[in-house]
């Protein structure tokens, strides 16, 4: 029996953040149409109990592909010279079970989330937006800053976080990256705004409901389980919401902090001309990203077929 291996190195070389987002936004139509499934997450840590890993299962309908993301956070790993995040994903065989490929996900892990931000922006944001306020200055707002430049005419990004220093290097890997990017004070930065992305492990709203502007899109990207929260509940309880998965988004991500009565309605529904996207220039629109197994299924799938394509893969005997 043998199992393909896409490296880390293949993955960052052969796909795209133009790849991603295109790979992304047919994975939510998909779904939405119950051509794909999503399962329910399980979470864990190791023998420190700081640690943490999740579990991810799906399939992917579109390419009979099922399978399952791990993603880890160790804090403790940059001491070691590794990064504390790490995601790997492995694909099954859909006739047999039996492992069919094992991808290296940290490069698509990135890419993916920051997809799903700029297939919401594209969808729900007002098409003249230009000026972007990411809130959070890690690896991750890095590429949806990037990410939403491939969706829309940035005129301005503003940059801020609770570590200043941070936001100035991010700003400044911004600029070398092409971007008209400075850093900035939270609350100057999101009234400023016609896009808004949090993008932070925060278990607090970043900011105030009542500085953001009438016409803003924001993207919550950072709540991934319990507790965790970017904004303010009064956003939630007035602005129509949107989604990845609902269910999951309710339960662990930023619309656990939402109104009950509140209806979420699932992006890929939109994306598919069967749901509605933003109805009012002036209206605040709210899109959570609490990350999916298909994403990630979607997204190796398509580093494997570029991988093989390339001759870039490797081949292991697991017999």
């Amino acid at each position: 029996m043998k199992i393909t291996v896409v490296t880390e190195t293949a993955a960052r070389r052969l796909v795209t953040l133009a790849d991603a987002i295109a790979v992304v936004e047919a994975a939510f139509v998909s779904l939405h149409r119950g051509e794909s499934l999503v399962f329910p997450s399980v979470r864990g840590h190791g023998s420190d109990p700081m640690t943490r890993f999740g579990v991810k299962a799906g399939y992917d309908g579109a390419r009979r592909l099922p399978g399952l993301k791990v993603g880890s956070y160790w804090a403790g790993n940059p001491a070691k010279g590794l990064e504390a995040h790490g995601s790997t994903t492995l694909l099954l065989d859909d006739e047999t079970g039996f492992p069919k490929a094992l991808v290296a996900a940290s490069y698509l892990n990135a890419l993916r989330t920051a997809a799903s931000d700029a297939v919401a922006v594209r969808r729900l944001a007002r098409p003249d937006a230009k000026v972007l306020t990411v809130v959070g200055t890690g690896s991750q707002a890095y590429w949806d800053a990037l990410a939403v430049a491939q969706v829309r005419d940035l005129a301005k990004v503003w940059v801020c976080g609770r570590n200043a220093d941070g936001a100035t290097r991010l700003a400044a890997r911004l600029a070398e990256a092409g971007l008209a990017a400075e850093a900035g004070p939270v609350e100057a930065a999101v009234a400023a705004a016609d896009i808004i992305c949090t993008v932070t492990a925060s278990r607090e709203p970043l900011f105030a409901a009542r500085l953001v502007s009438p016409g803003a899109h924001i993207s919550a990207m950072g709540a991934d389980g319990p507790g965790k929260q970017e904004l303010d509940p009064a956003l939630l309880a007035q602005s129509p919401l949107w989604a990845d998965a609902p269910e999951q988004s309710v339960l662990i991500g930023e619309f656990q902090h939402a109104p009950r009565t509140r209806d979420v309605r699932a992006l890929g529904a939109s994306l598919a001309g069967e749901g509605p996207g933003r109805a009012r220039d002036n209206e605040i629109t709210v899109y959570d990203s609490s990350g999916i197994a298909l994403q990630d299924l979607a997204i190796a799938a398509f580093a494997l077929d570029r991988a093989q394509a390339a001759g870039a893969d490797l081949a292991l005997d697991l017999g």
